[in-house]
């Protein structure tokens, strides 16, 4: 699937939808307001000398005109703001959404208990069902901004705000970190992937299952390169022993369709580059290069991942 344009006046959802129409109707009346003072300025700057009538003109139509519209305009925004959803988490499928540099780290509740399923960089949603957002941030001030789902919500270190999203349509909606927040700012993408409920039910139980045993020893090459790399003391591949969680989780990456917050497409040659030098693609990202590892090695490693769905 293609992301689509990261767009506000490309709707996907009720309140996006809401956003996108009173921007429209707000930039409609900003451009008649400013046209009519331009037009008034060159009337007064070609009429001499001034009369009593082109005062006339100028106070009403410079003065007047803009107090009656722009009131016009704050009346039929504040009636169109109350039209958006009611932003609560009852009914709807609750996920946290946790902002880091420059990553995303996505939470779901598992339907059969248990620990939480983590993902990275890629937020998977049931089409015409609500989703809730927590969203939280663990070191700086990051924004959630999906512009085809909704509005912007800033996410402060200490703090959960709630966001409740619907998509409309199946699709893949492209989102931002709207706030700045570092040296990658602008690389911390991340993509919603709207899919219908019974698609959406079973990916995430596939995603709640441990990550499988390699399948020919091209891959158990790579997922010993993995341990023999300490590739675990930040990131965690379920049902390979212990991990941390300094970095994205594993499990299931060859499963995304990006690595890096959206900067790469998941492929195994993106995975070797990444692994190998990520600071010549991200600079300033947290992990650490793999520079001396032998190129075989470093393809079984790229190629293990790519493995995990």
């Amino acid at each position: 699937m293609t992301p689509g344009l990261q767009s506000v006046l490309d709707p996907a959802a009720p309140d996006a939808a809401v956003i996108a129409h009173l921007g429209w109707v707000l930039f409609i009346g900003g451009t008649l307001i400013f046209a009519g003072i331009m037009w008034l300025l060159w009337r007064s700057l070609r009429h001499q000398p001034r009369s009593v009538r082109t005062r006339a003109w100028i106070v009403g139509g410079g003065l007047l005109f803009p107090v009656a519209v722009l009131t016009l305009l704050l009346a039929y925004s504040t009636w169109r703001t109350a039209q958006f959803g009611t932003q609560g988490s009852h009914g709807a499928l609750p996920v946290s959404v946790i902002g880091k540099m420059w990553w995303w780290e996505l939470r779901y509740p598992n339907p059969a208990g248990g620990p939480d399923i983590v993902s990275a960089n890629e937020l998977r949603i049931p089409v015409g069902r609500a989703v809730y957002l927590g969203l939280s941030t663990t070191d700086v001030i990051h924004a959630f901004w999906v512009p085809q789902l909704g509005g912007k919500v800033d996410m402060v270190p200490g703090r959960i705000h709630g966001l409740a999203i619907r998509a409309d349509r199946p699709g893949v909606y492209r989102g931002q970190c709207a706030e700045y927040c570092g040296e990658q700012h602008a690389r911390m993408a991340l993509h919603v992937v709207a899919m219908p409920q019974a698609e959406f039910d079973a990916w995430l139980a596939a995603q709640a299952r441990d990550a499988l045993p390699p399948a020919n020893a091209m891959l158990q090459r790579g997922r010993d390169a993995y341990l023999a790399q300490r590739c675990n003391a930040c990131h965690t591949v379920r049902g390979l022993g212990s991990g941390a969680a300094l970095g994205p989780d594993l499990t299931h990456v060859g499963s995304r369709m990006h690595i890096a917050a959206g900067t790469l497409r998941t492929d195994h040659a993106a995975l070797a580059g990444w692994i190998a030098d990520p600071q010549a693609i991200k600079h300033g990202a947290r992990m650490p290069g793999a520079g001396r590892m032998d190129g075989e090695t470093l393809r079984a490693l790229a190629a293990w991942l790519e493995s995990l769905k």
